[in-house]
């Protein structure tokens, strides 16, 4: 289980990356929301796109759920 966050500023494609805690790239966002405890991206994606419809898995963090 891991706490995934998203970045509530799109990046340069206009996708609002999710993050799972510890993320180098989530350290340095600026503005970000807590999503919740998942057991791995993909729910943590599901939710996110309630918020952001574009919302994308880091390339990171969650490369299973990065799809651009």
């Amino acid at each position: 289980m891991f706490a995934f966050f998203i970045n509530n500023t799109p990046d340069n494609r206009m996708d609002h990356e999710v993050h799972k805690e510890g993320c180098f790239w989530l350290s340095i966002a600026k503005n970000t929301s807590y999503l919740g405890i998942f057991v791995s991206c993909g729910p943590a994606v599901v939710a996110a796109k309630r918020i952001h419809p574009t919302a994308n898995g880091c390339a990171h963090c969650s490369p299973a759920c990065h799809t651009s």
